[in-house]
């Protein structure tokens, strides 16, 4: 039985069990929780449309039996020395009203004191490499503190199910990480960022932005786009022209070694191909996939038209790059952190022989707001094409 059905709230009021205290959350969640079919949404508040899409995909995935709790809570650890611990939104009574419509049970929003009673832990979890780079690079110590209090609150709210926004991708991985290598008897599942008609992807943070510097804040999105869309355009484009035959036997105007070289280089260009078929990421985009069994004579290269030699990572990269590269001239400019495409299991570049699922993640501060955003690719196999 959903805790909703027994709420005691007034009349015109969420319509959903406020926990301000972990006590309370046991009471509420010991007689109610069925087996099998509990969720939790983690979140720090000033929710959107993008925590209303978690915790739809968390009510979908339990059933109306089922019950889906969404923490509130800012987590000191995780905000570095200068960073926005004292103006970031909170905003519960807005919280409570959308958690509701999204089809919450429980809102849990504790104090810190019951989060950590001993005060900051001596003990934490560590992110390890996986936490060094990128995001960890540019805020040390922040997926510590985001561990930490993520394996609390699964220990608080024991779900079966957790579910985290696509958006925070690095985030995403270390959690999966952590789950998997301290076997927590937890599925974590990943759900696709919102944006804004813009383009502009969901944030607490994109109420900070002033008109002008919203604007500029729009070259992350455009510049994901612009990777995924030369991704895309190369994967789609027509098989290279053959190359001429060689002569069987060498002339006087061909030496024998000339010969041999011609030939190694044609058979290059054939080793690079790729056949691809279009499918949907999980971002909503159209990018290109590996045919499975497609015929060896069938062939792409790398490179897109007038690219020759470039690698299809080479070309996101640089299609991405020239979009941050002009907003950096903006007023106010985009002053990039850093442009990454990764593997989403370990957040380890993507070389130029990649395959498989990849994340283009950004991150850039515009005026005092820094913003991160990501999109999702597939980067087709070598060898074959439709």
């Amino acid at each position: 039985m959903s805790p909703r059905r027994w709420s005691e709230a007034g009349a015109g009021g969420p319509d959903v069990e406020l926990c301000t205290s972990v006590r309370d959350y046991d009471e509420a969640l010991t007689p109610h929780a069925t087996p099998g079919r509990t969720a939790v949404v983690m979140t720090m508040g000033a929710l959107h449309a993008g925590h209303a899409s978690l915790i739809r995909a968390a009510r979908a995935r339990v059933g109306d039996e089922g019950l889906v709790t969404v923490t509130v809570f800012v987590n000191p650890l995780q905000f570095g020395a200068g960073e926005d611990l004292d103006r970031y939104p909170r905003t519960l009574e807005a919280d409570l009203e959308l958690a509701a419509e999204a089809g919450a049970d429980i809102v849990l929003a504790p104090p810190v004191r019951d989060v950590y009673p001993g005060g900051e832990p001596e003990v934490r979890v560590t992110a390890g490499p996986m936490g060094e780079r990128y995001e960890g690079a540019s805020r040390p110590g922040h997926f510590d503190g985001v561990l930490t209090v993520v394996a609390k609150l699964l220990h608080l709210t024991r779900p079966d199910v957790a579910f985290f926004g696509e958006k925070d991708a690095q985030q995403l991985a270390v959690i999966r990480r952590m789950v998997t290598d301290l076997n927590f008897p937890v599925r974590v599942v990943g759900v696709p960022t919102v944006r804004e008609a813009d383009g502009l992807a969901l944030s607490s943070r994109n109420r900070y932005l002033a008109p002008a510097e919203r604007t500029t804040a729009l070259a992350l999105s455009r510049a994901l786009f612009a990777g995924r869309d030369a991704l895309a355009a190369a994967s789609a484009a027509p098989p290279p022209a053959p190359a001429d035959p060689a002569p069987s036997t060498p002339t006087t105007d061909t030496p024998a070694a000339d010969t041999a070289t011609a030939d190694t280089a044609a058979t290059d260009v054939t080793a690079t191909d790729v056949t691809t078929t279009d499918v949907t990421a999980t971002d909503g985009t159209t990018v290109a996939a590996p045919v499975a069994g497609a015929p060896a004579s069938s062939v792409l290269t790398d490179a897109a038209p007038g690219a020759t030699g470039a690698t299809l990572p080479r070309l996101v990269r640089e299609a991405a790059r020239a979009v941050l590269a002009e907003a950096a001239d903006h007023d106010p400019p985009l002053v990039l952190d850093y442009l990454a495409l990764v593997d989403p299991a370990d957040f380890t570049e993507a070389g130029d022989d990649f395959t498989g699922e990849a994340v283009l993640a950004v991150a850039a501060r515009v005026g005092a707001t820094r913003l991160i955003d990501n999109v999702r690719l597939e980067f087709p196999q070598r060898g074959v094409r439709p």
